[in-house]
């Protein structure tokens, strides 16, 4: 895991310097080069090799590379290119069989990698750049083509190759309705451009063009199999899931939050890895609602015996990190869980390199509640219809009421899912919305969110149940099978060989970060100052009227999914001023 930053055509090429916006992704080393006018700079977490031997940017015939990620099957890789007369340096390193394998097969590659990743190659020779991302966008690429070509780990490395920092009106509309969600290419920002999952692409230096093309679809053909024979499958595959994530130069933690997603990947793990440690995070509770889950973590990680690790965090701490947690965003993102997945990490950094996490099970195996409203459909809405009337924060006719005139726009977020739909036959309203939720709000919410903050401590995540054969399979059997016992059946059913049945039939739980939920006190003044400040108020981006009158009334605008909108609108505005855009 490591961050990176290119470009190619800047007439004053960046230096070293370049590697502070990334530095915070690899701690271990750096490295830089340069030829003419292309420049590569890498920062590196070592956690499958920790030797130099696999130090980037890596060089190999006429190809360098620079890659953030980590490929799980490589040994397997490893020993078909040794077959074909390849020597290897390097003994457990995961980036040399990357660069050679894309020698013997060019972007054929991809489809023998199991893992996250993203990739860029320069080919000497053809004076091109190779660049691709993982299948399910667990690992991030930007990249510009403003003043030249750049491309980076995080948005904030390409502010500084003079990009257009004007707000992107097509992305305003999808972080405002629909949950902040904003697909590729788009982002917040119209210089700078978001490289899509599951997609590869030549950028030729001499002509300057980019040919993106995809290399997976996550496909929707049901198979005939019983339940019986899907939870059998799918408990093989997870097995075989959670043991390839454990491969490391290093030890390889479990986050436990005590919902079910994490208590089976932590009771998993522990099969393979006796001495596992696992991680929970709770917060000051409020009259309102509790800060912690810890009864089902404690429950989860005596009941595994692991080496627990109890992380507590009282409101002034979070409220000191509310700046740098949503500075740290390489895109606004809305959910509680950033903040806390970012005080968590800076918490386990210290005792681990790299952890599992349960992200993915409810976008995949239908755990969220309007997955439930979808499959009964009991308006007979359309598939369209529905997932706008159950997911979207807000309707965009009502978009005015919070938004100034000069950034209203088209409903772009109606006008992405009714083509999104239109591209693909789905057994049922309820498949379609568990391929947009897996293929599009997974990719740019939950794994956005993950990387991000983990990564911001250097704390490499890794994701089970976004294994891309996992997926698959869990797209080919009845929705039925996954709608079962309100939400993740197959996964519920087969997680009780394994877990306590108190963990299992709970009620879905959340990350509870309470301050950030009710808005008052110290957190509502810090909200205030920001959107009061003369920057804001000279932005003029927000209906003032509404943004006075929910400073009054904090929680009088909920959005359709419950998320307190003067959270919303204020993460966007604090995020435009930690980067004094």
């Amino acid at each position: 895991m490591c961050g990176y930053v290119g470009s190619v055509g800047f007439q004053n090429r960046p230096g070293r310097d370049i590697l502070a916006k990334v530095r915070h992704r690899g701690i271990n080393s750096e490295g830089f080069y340069a030829l003419d006018e292309v420049m590569l700079a890498h920062a590196r977490l070592s956690i499958m090799d920790q030797s130099p031997d696999s130090a980037q940017p890596m060089q190999y015939k006429n190809y360098v590379m620079v890659f953030n990620g980590a490929v799980y099957n490589y040994s397997e890789i490893k020993q078909e290119l040794i077959q074909k007369g390849y020597e290897f340096y390097s003994d457990v390193g995961d980036s040399e069989v990357i660069l050679k394998a894309f020698d013997c097969w060019q972007e054929a590659c991809l489809e023998k990698f199991n893992g996250m990743f993203s990739i860029v190659i320069f080919d000497k020779q053809r004076r091109r750049l190779f660049m691709a991302r993982d299948r399910l966008g667990i690992k991030p690429l930007y990249y510009t083509e403003d003043q030249g070509f750049a491309f980076a780990s995080t948005l904030q490395a390409l502010l500084d190759f003079g990009v257009d920092t004007s707000l992107n009106l097509q992305a305003l509309h999808h972080y405002l309705t629909f949950h902040s969600v904003v697909p590729a290419p788009n982002t917040i920002l119209n210089g700078i451009k978001k490289f899509p999952a599951a997609h590869y692409a030549y950028y030729d230096i001499a002509t300057k063009t980019l040919d993106i093309r995809r290399y997976w679809t996550l496909g929707t053909t049901v198979q005939s199999m019983s339940y019986e024979e899907a939870c059998e499958a799918i408990d093989a595959k997870l097995h075989e899931s959670v043991k390839r994530r454990l491969v490391a130069d290093t030890e390889v933690g479990v986050l436990l939050s005590g919902g079910i997603d994490s208590s089976l990947i932590a009771a998993l793990g522990k099969q393979y890895k006796p001495d596992i440690k696992t991680f929970s995070i709770g917060f000051e509770s409020t009259d309102e609602e509790a800060g912690d889950e810890f009864y089902y973590s404690d429950m989860v990680a005596d009941f595994l015996d692991t080496e627990h690790h109890q992380i507590h965090i009282d409101k002034s701490r979070v409220l000191r990190a509310l700046p740098k947690a949503i500075g740290m965003m390489s895109e606004p993102m809305i959910s509680h869980d950033a903040v806390a997945f970012y005080l968590l990490s800076q918490e386990v950094s210290r005792q681990v390199k790299v952890v599992q996490s349960g992200q993915g099970a409810d976008e995949v195996f239908a755990g969220y509640h309007w997955h439930q409203k979808i499959a009964g459909n009991d308006q007979n809405w359309s598939l369209e219809e529905a997932y706008r009337q159950t997911f979207f924060d807000q309707h965009h006719k009502d978009l005015s009421q919070y938004v100034a005139e000069p950034f209203l726009s088209n409903d772009f977020s109606g006008d992405f899912i009714k083509d999104y739909f239109s591209q693909y036959q789905f057994a049922d309203n309820l498949q379609g919305s568990l391929h947009i939720d897996t293929n599009v709000f997974l990719v740019d919410d939950p794994l956005k969110r993950v990387d991000n903050m983990t990564m911001a401590w250097s704390l490499e995540a890794r994701v089970p149940f976004l294994d891309h054969e996992l997926v698959e399979l869990a797209f080919s059997v009845d929705g039925d099978y996954k709608i079962r016992h309100n939400g993740k059946g197959v996964i519920k059913d087969l997680a009780r060989k394994y877990l306590p049945a108190e963990v299992i039939d709970r009620k879905k739980g959340y990350f509870p970060m309470p301050a950030l939920k009710y808005i008052k006190g110290e957190f509502l003044e810090y909200i205030r100052d920001t959107l009061d400040a003369q920057v804001a108020r000279e932005r003029g981006l927000f209906n003032r009227k509404a943004i006075d009158r929910m400073l009054r009334d904090p929680d009088s605008a909920l959005t359709n999914l419950r998320t307190n909108y003067l959270w919303q609108l204020a993460v966007l505005e604090i995020w435009l001023q930690e980067h004094q855009l």
